[in-house]
């Protein structure tokens, strides 16, 4: 089996960040999906495209655009007809944060 490009550290570190709590064989599983990533990138990275020209529009060229102007007046007692609880103008939420 070839050498894994990516740490057990580095995928601890980036569910950390994302916020994951990963079991071992999640851990393990992860890695090996990273690895078969980037192996798919080093192929792409193999491809001769020095005569391809690069890509500036992933998108249709010449999608139309539109001016932003307000089509909706704001009407604060329109908004919070349905609201389950409001004050003085504003929709009333639960404090969440002690």
């Amino acid at each position: 089996m070839p050498e894994s490009k990516i740490t057990l550290e580095q995928v601890r570190h980036v569910a950390l960040l994302a916020r994951l709590e990963l079991s071992p064989q999640d851990e393990d599983r992860l890695r090996a999906d990273m690895d078969e990533m980037l192996a798919y990138v080093d192929k792409l990275n193999e491809l001769d495209t020095k005569n391809i020209a690069p890509t500036t529009q992933v998108g249709e060229a010449g999608t139309p655009m539109r001016d932003d102007e307000v089509t909706n007046q704001p009407a604060a007692d329109a908004m919070l007809a349905n609201a389950p609880s409001r004050e003085r103008g504003y929709f009333k939420v639960p404090k969440i944060i002690e």
